[in-house]
């Protein structure tokens, strides 16, 4: 049952693949010059020959994003996530099904409910900052992921017989990464295969619209203040320059949001104004602030917000390489169209998450 549910899966993300990469687009100038997404195999190889190369044998060993080599002993059937990203990649690989526990205010997350409502009623194991060891344990999961943030406290959950990956989705390379440990370890390689490929394609059809267009400045502002920006070591620096822009807080160290002034942000003259997903203020609280009304993106009315109505793609979440496409829509309207941002966010969730968006802001 659970091969023909996965054939079924791979069978439609070729095909919702070849979709969404065939209609790069943009305006007509910037398709009619990028090259169409090689394809490599039909729908029926891609379906049924990476499941035989990639199947997993137990005991196995992976190396988690903390660098621990851990065994697994037999293919986990129940599974516990203390980490919304490492929930929401569960159920991109299809193994939704086998979560026996999930992080706290998992009942607040609007892709679970519209794509595993069920989680939402699950048990809740806690947050990094709470994590309830004896409430895991009761459930008594085959395999339990958690956020890297809780590296003290994973001796203690094998102390008391838990099995624990941790992981790191801290940049691109390292959110392929952790596809790869989960589905190694769920034994969803193929499906771990697949979804990194509808990433991958779907950036490098972005990269191939914008092309060699000017990159402006993009300031990215933090969720509870405009005066918190994410420098090089965020995930939001990729997020820009994946959508053909630059960081204007390039020159700042810190390796969490960074508290700026005013004046830091005037002397930066950003282009644009990016709000978080989740920022607790709006976009007109920020043209109407005085304090920035001499900023170039406030001037030109470049201040939008992430999007939000599904999760915060701003986050390292399967589906983040969207809001590159948002903000290349954005940056590059000539190039990248807003049709194109919505064509690949449904392909993506409709293939990978089960809906269709009923809305994409």
């Amino acid at each position: 049952m659970k091969m023909t549910k996965m054939t079924a899966l791979l069978l439609a993300a070729a095909m919702a693949l070849t979709a969404c990469g065939s209609t790069a687009a943009v305006s007509s100038e910037a398709a009619a010059s990028a090259a169409a997404p090689e394809v490599t195999a039909s729908p029926e190889e891609a379906a049924v020959e990476p499941a035989a190369e990639t199947a997993v044998t137990y005991p196995l060993t992976v190396t988690d994003q903390l660098g621990r080599e851990v065994t697994i002993e037999t293919e986990p059937k129940t599974l516990a996530s203390g980490y919304y990203i490492s929930t929401s990649l569960l159920i991109a690989l299809g193994v939704q099904d086998e979560l026996v526990g999930v992080e706290a205010k998992a009942d607040q997350r609007t892709i679970y409910s519209l794509s595993a409502p069920e989680l939402q009623s699950l048990p809740s194991i806690g947050t990094a900052k709470e994590f309830d060891l004896e409430g895991c344990a009761a459930l008594t999961p085959d395999l339990v992921i958690v956020p890297a943030k809780l590296k003290d406290s994973i001796p203690q959950m094998e102390e008391l017989g838990l099995t624990v990956l941790a992981v790191k989705p801290e940049d691109q390379d390292k959110l392929y990464g952790a596809i790869d440990l989960l589905a190694q370890a769920t034994n969803t390689v193929a499906r771990g295969e697949e979804l990194k490929s509808a990433i991958e394609d779907n950036l490098l059809s972005l990269h191939e619209a914008i092309g060699d267009a000017e990159a402006p400045t993009v300031y990215m502002a933090g969720n509870s203040s405009v005066l918190q920006t994410a420098g090089p070591a965020m995930y939001q620096n990729y997020m820009i320059e994946n959508a053909g822009g630059l960081n204007a807080a390039a020159s700042v160290e810190d390796t969490y949001w960074a508290e700026v002034s005013y004046e830091q942000v005037l002397d930066w003259d950003p282009d644009y104004i990016i709000l978080a997903s989740d920022a607790d203020y709006d976009v007109d609280s920020v043209l109407n602030d005085a304090a920035l009304a001499d900023c170039t993106a406030v001037r030109e009315g470049h201040v939008y917000q992430l999007p939000h109505a599904i999760e915060a793609v701003d986050s390292p979440v399967p589906g983040s390489f969207l809001g590159s496409v948002y903000l290349g829509s954005v940056l590059h309207p000539e190039q990248v169209s807003e049709q194109f941002y919505h064509d690949c966010a449904d392909t993506f969730y409709t293939t990978y998450y089960g809906f269709t968006p009923a809305s994409y802001e």
